[in-house]
Formats: structure tokens, sequence, C-alpha cells
């Protein structure tokens, strides 16, 4: 495949992501035509089966093959992840198979992403000063951080706490270790913080493109108040600067409507009082097989119902 011209340079277009979802036992697909190419990943669910799901995939051009592969492999449904509406007409005007708002997003609606090619002075001066006092901070209580994968127990240990503890699902523990042997060291990195010889919070840091991705982080919350996260996403920026990379990607953020994610979000948005969030239109289904889709969709709302 022709990665250099290629529209499809997120990393979960990659195929480092694809060997890792084929690691974890999902069965992946790779769709070509004419310069144009496409990662596939299938799903299965209780009952109605098979679908597949292209994570931010350029899939314009593609429809049509994307669709035929799908019947052969009784998919019920495409799931894609769009753009903006420019991207979604033009998948429309491809197509002659109804495409409808998928029930729930797949990725961030909103991510926030800062641009790191500025001086560290710079970086700094645009955060809030909470933020900057709070690296600070950490670095005078005495946080170091490290980088390195022999402590993935402890990582794993830290993202069960922070389930627990915000009342929200994680990926099981054997996810994780897929993660760290599969995708290759340069690319994916294990980032910690360690205060008073324990490690108390951890981040995986993707870099991947011209972009350092946060992909996944925990922490203890005993020892919250040594501010070690902030500590943990400037080293990793600072990291990426020296490697070259021109963005840091913190990943999602809900800027309105959603109080579960204010903490987070306003703690990423502390990085940076110029930058952004980036709006992406969610995700949408093209639908290939109409009664195992609707199907889908009426055992969707029953689950939402008994909730």
């Amino acid at each position: 495949m022709d990665r250099e011209n290629s529209k499809n340079i997120d990393f979960l277009q990659s195929d480092e992501w694809r060997k890792f979802q084929e690691a974890v036992e999902r069965k992946t697909f790779h769709v070509e035509h004419e310069g144009s190419w496409v990662n596939i990943i299938e799903h299965k669910l209780p009952v109605v089966g098979r679908y597949f799901y292209i994570p931010r995939g350029v899939i314009s051009e593609l429809e049509n093959l994307i669709v035929d592969l799908a019947k052969k492999e009784n998919a019920g449904w495409i799931r894609f992840d769009v753009e903006n509406e420019e991207s979604l007409n033009s998948i429309k005007k491809n197509t002659n198979y109804e495409i409808r708002k998928a029930p729930h997003d797949m990725q961030p609606r909103e991510i926030f992403e800062i641009d790191i090619a500025k001086p560290e002075e710079q970086l700094l001066a645009e955060m809030k000063s909470k933020t900057r006092y709070n690296i600070n901070l950490a670095q005078k209580k005495g946080v170091k951080i490290t980088v390195g994968a022999k402590h993935i127990d402890k990582f794993i240990d830290l993202v069960s706490l922070t389930a627990k503890r915000k009342g929200i699902k994680f990926h099981l523990n054997n996810y994780y270790r897929k993660m760290i042997e599969t995708i290759p060291e340069n690319i994916l990195k294990l980032y910690y913080a360690e205060y008073n010889n324990k490690i108390i919070a951890a981040n995986l840091i993707v870099f991947y493109d011209e972009t350092a991705t946060y992909l996944h982080g925990a922490t203890d919350d005993e020892y919250r108040n040594v501010m070690a996260p902030y500590l943990l996403q400037w080293q990793a920026i600072k990291d990426a600067k020296k490697r070259g990379f021109k963005k840091y990607d913190f990943g999602g953020v809900k800027t309105a409507g959603d109080t579960n994610w204010s903490g987070i979000t306003k703690f990423k948005l502390g990085f940076s009082q110029t930058a952004k969030p980036i709006e992406f239109l969610g995700s949408y289904d093209i639908i290939v097989n109409s009664l195992v889709y609707w199907f889908y969709r009426i055992l969707q709302k029953f689950k939402s119902f008994v909730k």
C-alpha cells in the first residue's frame, strides 16, 4: 500500500493496529483499489452476529467494494467514522445502500490536539496557570517519570483501580498485554509516574506519523495531590518534540452536556489556551442486511430502556 500518499494516516488505520486487533482475535480485512485503501475490523455481537468497523478510515471510492466484502462475510452493516458533512455526502453519492447515524459513536466526537512544534517556553506560556503550577508541583514533590513495558502488571492494576473508582468499563487485562506485545516499542510507549518508590500513575502514548497520541491512562487516587498526571503528559510532549513530532493529541473531550467528562476535559484543555477541540460528525452505518440491522437497533433500544 502507498502509505506516503494515503489519506488514511490515522494510527487506527495502520498495519500495526490491524495486527494488534488480530492478536486479540478479531478478524481484519484490507480493501485496496487504484491507490485507495482501508483496513476493516470485524466485530461480533450476541444474537445479531457480525458487523464491519472502519476506524477513522477514508472510505470514499471504496464503498461498493466494502459492501461486496460485507455480503461475502455475512456482516449485517458497515460502521465508519465521518469527519464532516462533505465526507458523508460523498459516501452517500457512491452507494445505493441506506446510511444511518449509528446508535453510538465508536470514537470520541471531539478530540483535543495541540501544536507542539513551538518552543517549550511557548507551550508552557500557553497553558493555563493552574496546569503549569501542577507540573511544577509534581516536580517539586519528587515525582519521577520513567518509560518502559516492564511494569505492565502495575499499569493493569492502576487501570482496574481507575475503572472501579469512576464506575466505567475498561478493556480486559489481556487487551493491554497484547497491545504492548504486538505494537513496536518505537510506536507505543508506557510512561510511569513514581512517587516514594511507588508507581502511582501511568499513560500509554502512541507515536505515529506526525502525532503523539494519549491512548490510555490510569492513576492511584490516593496520591492525587502530587499531580503526577500533569507531569506524565508534559514529559510525553517533550519527548515527542525531541523526536520531531508536530502534534500532541490528548484524545477525547466533551465540551458540553456530559458532567462525567467535565474533569478529564478540564484537565486536557488546561494544556493549551490557544488550541480548540476538533469536532467530528461521529459514526454512521451502511445497512447491508436490513433485517439483521433493524433487529440490532431494536435490541439497542431495549438495552437502553432497561438500564
